[in-house]
């Protein structure tokens, strides 16, 4: 069996890693525009009962509906196909986004965030089915899942490289409603995926897996309800708890430094511009941090034949050391916060890209997009990001300090403890039965 990929395939490859990149790039925005967007649309300040509030909204309300919306898109995955529930999604996302720049009413905006993070849901399920049964070969296929995946931090780069052009350039671009404001260019870079798109969609072919068995009229009908059946109920249980745990480190804690830093010794009597491209340059160290996390799980993939210890060499490392970066750095060392955000996104978001290479494996083809959807929407988006929620608006108000100390601290409890469990629930983690998918 041949180890180089065809153009068609090579096609696919590159789809499914823009998809990634722009999944990514949608989700970060919102640390990064959050503040200057709430500030903009109701006039509210960090600190206050009521910014909390929306901060918490923004994170979990979209996540609600990016589990629940994302949960019926791995369905029409696995009804409908692969490639077409892909590109749709895509394109759902990114006209999200750039309508989002437009809005002037936070109902709006809220709203369109939603659908942002639906399609984003959708498409990481989509993609991820449709790229595993592209490949029969298990090694061209952990590739492939692997090094695409990898795109998802390469988006995160580009949404902070973004943002950090748009704060420094946003006089030059055209006003939109008089002002010349930051957060709504940001957002309205979201629609970049879907124009190339638009073009390639025609010389996409679908999953010749799903196909075959479609035309032949063995394709069984998905059903949640399966997901619990004695053979994959533990698996379907396991990995839900697991993804939301890894979710949970992410938005509850890893996604909250844009607010800590403003309180940092070095940056708290700056001028709220400077403030903003420190931001975005923290945010940078995390998101190569990612980057670099992601090949290298694409690299121990092809070497370590047990998922449960290719997942504990990013889990153990990443339980004594993220909860140190929140506990030490994030709250009065700027410099060493750096440096403590990249680690903590190379552990963390390593585990994303577990995910999307395990969970093909362990569910049939009527059931692989709506069991991955399963546990990456209802597990991830609506479970793991709930801890945004957590910290914010539960955890902060009641600690001691100034708003960004508090933060600090709440994000230190709800990563430990995240992790925590994520390690103990690895011990029951299934292993997958050979390495072909199953069928």
């Amino acid at each position: 069996m041949t180890n180089r990929l065809t153009p068609v395939q090579w096609l696919i490859c590159a789809v499914a890693a823009l998809g990634f990149a722009f999944d990514i790039y949608e989700l970060l925005m919102l640390p990064l525009i959050a503040r200057p967007a709430l500030a903009s649309l109701i006039s509210v300040t960090p600190g206050t009962p009521e910014f909390s509030y929306w901060i918490g909204l923004l994170f979990w309300i979209p996540a609600i509906a990016g589990g629940i919306f994302g949960l019926l898109g791995g369905y029409l995955t696995d009804r409908y196909g692969r490639r077409r529930v892909l590109v749709w999604s895509i394109l759902l996302y990114a006209g999200s986004a750039f309508a989002a720049g437009f809005t002037t009413s936070v109902w709006w905006f809220l709203f369109f965030r939603c659908t942002t993070f639906i399609g984003v849901s959708v498409e990481f399920v989509a993609a991820v089915a449709w790229l595993a049964e592209m490949f029969s070969d298990p090694k061209l296929r952990e590739k492939a899942l692997g090094y695409t995946q990898a795109f998802s931090s390469i988006g995160g780069l580009l949404v902070t490289g973004a943002y950090f052009l748009s704060v420094r350039y946003a006089d030059a671009l055209p006003a939109i409603y008089g002002q010349h404001e930051a957060w709504r260019y940001t957002l309205m870079s979201g629609v970049i995926p879907a124009l190339p798109l638009i073009l390639i969609r025609p010389f996409l072919p679908e999953s010749p897996a799903w196909a075959e068995k479609k035309a032949a009229g063995t394709l069984r009908r998905p059903s949640v309800a399966a997901l619990f059946s004695p053979d994959l109920r533990r698996t379907t249980i396991i990995t839900t708890l697991m993804v939301a745990c890894s979710y949970g480190a992410a938005f509850g804690a890893i996604q909250q430094i844009p607010g800590m830093v403003p309180g940092l010794p070095e940056v708290a009597s700056l001028a709220k511009p400077a403030q903003q491209e420190i931001i975005s340059a923290v945010q940078s160290y995390q998101e190569i941090g990612g980057l670099v996390g992601r090949f290298a799980l694409a690299f121990f993939a092809l070497l370590i034949v047990g998922r449960r210890n290719l997942l504990r060499v990013f889990q153990v490392p990443g339980l004594i050391i993220v909860p140190l970066v929140f506990l030490y750095p994030a709250r009065d060392n700027l410099e060493l916060l750096k440096w403590g955000v990249f680690f903590a996104g190379f552990f963390t978001v390593a585990q994303f890209s577990f995910w999307g290479n395990y969970l093909p494996r362990v569910f049939p083809t009527h059931l692989r997009g709506t069991g991955e959807s399963f546990a990456a929407n209802i597990g991830g988006r609506m479970l793991g990001t709930s801890f945004a929620f957590v910290t914010t608006s539960l955890l902060a108000p009641i600690m001691e300090g100034a708003p960004p100390l508090q933060l600090a601290k709440a994000a230190t409890l709800v990563v430990a403890g995240v992790y925590g469990v994520g390690v103990i629930l690895s011990f029951f983690l299934p292993e997958p039965k050979g390495t072909a998918l199953p069928e």
